[in-house]
């Protein structure tokens, strides 16, 4: 059994495995190309708001205002906010501060915010570096680039400070998902059908091979089975042989009859041109006496019902006995050259779910107690009787069970 568990389970992973493999592959691509695009976006956004303060830290005209505005602070506002309010409009930033070196404000967005200290620490602009970060200020977080502006003999004499906000930038992040997301769900649609389809496809090849499995194993049991009764046929037609050819022919009847039991006497007893069908209805109604049911026969033929047509016969009423039967019905009559003959009986009968596989070799209501497979006698009659150019039907007795009929060529 746990060979078994853990074979389904291996079966179950291989089947789901490509579609894991997909839904995992997509997600961990998406994911990345996100990170990227994220990170290009941040980056592009670094690099504008560095190139328009340097460029504005470069210009004359801020360096020339810059260098007087402690000798007339509001002429220096006048001059320079035009000019950060059109570079603000033009560059797509969010802001664009200009200080002096004691660190007060000459331009900004909000006009209350002018000839104010400046909020952040620019010590190190002061300094003489350059910064590119995210800092809080007064217009919320920004992604911002710091410059020092400097005179024509190299001093520091103010901060230019560019900015964008970190909103707008989770915004462009947005956007740019919501570009790649329909390829991500297309690509997981695509890849999920094919992995979809390859799961059917190994699931088909699972069922035949299972299927392969069930059948050489059924052939092993019938042929073993098969087998161990040719070895005792043989031998107990030895035993008759040999009291036989001693003269003991009571004896042999003895014998017989300890192996089975035989009844005579009849409809069939007068059947005396038909040996074989005679001797057919014999152990046929001696094996459904042993299941407790009886068989009831009605003859009408005229032609030598040969061994293919009581193959028929006795496969059907050993069935309809061995599914519980109680009474068992059987008919066979000649008519233009042809055999048609009926089995019916009063037993549970067929569910009809089951009606179209029954004659499928290894298919059966019935348990197999011996471990020796059952479904074959149905098998042999559905091909004894195509054999003859017939055909075999399954329906439902007046007797309250199955009835078969069936019809086949005279030979």
């Amino acid at each position: 059994m746990t060979s078994v568990l853990t074979s389904r389970g291996a079966r179950l992973a291989t089947l789901f495995l490509p579609t894991v493999i997909v839904v995992a592959a997509v997600t961990l691509t998406a994911s990345i190309a996100f990170s990227v695009q994220e990170r290009s976006i941040r980056d592009a956004t670094g690099e504008r708001v560095s190139d328009v303060a340097l460029s504005l830290a470069e210009l004359t005209q801020v360096r020339d205002v810059l260098a007087l505005a402690h000798e007339d602070f509001p002429a220096a506002m006048a001059e320079l906010q035009p000019l950060a309010t059109v570079v603000e409009r033009a560059a797509g930033v969010d802001y664009v501060v200009i200080s002096d070196e004691e660190g007060i404000r000459v331009t900004h967005p909000t006009p209350a915010e002018r000839g104010q200290p400046l909020s952040t620490d620019n010590s190190e602009v002061l300094a003489g570096a350059t910064f590119l970060g995210t800092e809080t200020g007064t217009i919320g977080t920004t992604l911002r680039a710091k410059v020092p502006v400097r005179d024509e003999a190299g001093e520091v004499i103010g901060v230019l400070s560019v900015g964008i906000l970190e909103s707008r930038i989770a915004a462009d992040a947005a956007q740019a998902l919501n570009r790649l997301l329909p390829w991500v769900i297309g690509a997981l649609v695509v890849g999920t059908l094919a992995s979809s389809l390859i799961a059917a496809l190994l699931e088909r090849r699972f069922r035949r091979l299972d299927d392969a499995a069930r059948e050489a194993a059924e052939l092993r049991r019938s042929a073993a089975a098969l087998r161990e009764q040719s070895h005792e046929f043989h031998t107990r037609l030895h035993v008759v042989h040999g009291l036989v050819s001693h003269g003991d022919a009571e004896e042999a009847l003895a014998y017989i009859a300890g192996i089975t039991p035989v009844t005579s006497g009849g409809p069939e007893a007068a059947l005396s041109d038909q040996p074989l069908l005679r001797a057919t209805l014999d152990v046929l109604r001696a094996e459904l006496g042993a299941h407790g049911a009886r068989l009831d026969a009605e003859v009408a033929v005229t032609s030598e019902v040969d061994e293919e047509v009581t193959l028929v016969l006795a496969n059907l009423c050993r069935n309809a006995g061995e599914a519980g039967a109680t009474v068992v019905r059987c008919a066979l009559i000649e008519r233009d050259s042809r055999f048609s003959g009926e089995v019916a009986d009063n037993g549970t009968g067929v569910d009809p779910a089951d009606a179209e596989r029954v004659f499928t070799r290894g298919v059966s209501s019935k348990r197999d107690h011996s471990g020796l497979g059952r479904g074959i006698g149905l098998d042999l009659v559905r091909r004894a009787v195509a054999d003859r150019g017939g055909s075999v039907e399954l329906g439902r007795s007046d007797l309250g069970g199955a009835r078969f009929r069936f019809d086949m060529a005279v030979r």
